[in-house]
């Protein structure tokens, strides 16, 4: 058990002769009396202040941990929100790529019906041509022919007669 300076302060030593100077003891006790009080109040505001640094020590290794495990949740978090958004672009990709095949797709087939419409207005074209060319010499070589001479002699023959028909209709009524 550790001395308190009341044990110290009210110790009494038996005397013999030949003793110690009890002034000097007393002194002595006195002095020692007052360092062992000081170092006990300096022991208790070390205790003291170790007990606020363990507290304070404590704090702070809670606040770690707790920081730790946020930091923990924080990357889970990220690494998470790092696979959705690959398998959402991944998902936006395939997407993609299906909207332009089909597009493709779509293109390609306009484009062979525009192609086998354009073969068949080249061939009706091709065929109203050759028609239209077939019908314009034959006109030419009617033209170039000598019967149109002819034809016109008839007509005037014709056309004298009919004349002819005429007055004698307008003689034959008269009478």
């Amino acid at each position: 058990m550790a001395l308190s300076p009341l044990d110290i302060h009210s110790k009494e030593f038996s005397r013999r002769l030949r003793g110690y100077d009890e002034d000097e003891v007393n002194e002595f006790l006195d002095q020692v009396i007052k360092d062992y009080e000081s170092l006990i109040r300096e022991n208790k505001d070390l205790l003291h202040r170790m007990a606020s640094m363990e507290e304070r020590l404590n704090h702070f290794m809670n606040l770690e941990d707790t920081l730790s495990k946020t930091i923990i949740v924080a990357q889970e978090a990220a690494d998470e929100v790092r696979g959705n958004a690959k398998k959402e672009a991944q998902l936006v990709v395939k997407e993609a790529e299906k909207n332009a095949d089909r597009i493709i797709n779509e293109a390609l087939v306009k484009s062979r019906k525009v192609a086998v419409e354009m073969e068949e207005l080249k061939k009706q074209a091709s065929i109203y041509r050759t028609r239209f060319r077939t019908l314009i010499e034959a006109q030419l070589e009617l033209l170039a022919q000598d019967g149109w001479d002819a034809l016109d002699r008839q007509s005037r023959e014709l056309d004298r007669e009919m004349e002819q028909a005429q007055a004698d209709r307008r003689a034959s009524e008269s009478y």
